[in-house]
């Protein structure tokens, strides 16, 4: 099994695609006005609109909605990117911080709530795991 994507769920793709877009540096390709991918890593972050929730299951997801997952990205200097951010970000949670497990960790929400987390390694462990 390869894990190749997470979609959220939007109100306003357009909108949220530019966050992503500037967020990460990385391009949407269109499939539909209802759906788009950025291609980041080895990994696509999918964001499509409500119109597309009743191809699944009507009802089986709903924008905004999320309280408990953390879409991370591993950046090469997580400060520099905080201060290249500070005026997209509007809804910062924590400020570059240092966490025990070695990881300099800015946690802030995109326009629909959801949590994102930009992270550098800075401990001798934190580097060793995430080399690329």
């Amino acid at each position: 099994m390869d894990f190749v994507s997470i979609r959220i769920i939007t109100g306003d793709v357009a909108r949220l695609v530019a966050f992503y877009e500037r967020v990460t540096g990385a391009s949407a390709a269109w499939a539909t006005e209802d759906f788009a991918e950025l291609r980041i890593g080895g990994v696509t972050l999918a964001i499509a609109g409500t119109r597309t929730v009743p191809l699944f299951a009507p009802g089986s997801a709903r924008p905004a909605a999320n309280d408990s997952v953390i879409t991370e990205f591993l950046v090469d200097d997580v400060d520099r990117v905080y201060a290249e951010l500070t005026d997209h970000v509007t809804d910062v949670v924590a400020e570059p911080t240092t966490m025990p497990w070695g990881n300099r960790s800015l946690l802030f929400r995109d326009p629909d709530g959801n949590l994102v987390n930009l992270f550098t390694p800075v401990t001798a462990v934190a580097r060793e795991k995430f080399a690329r």
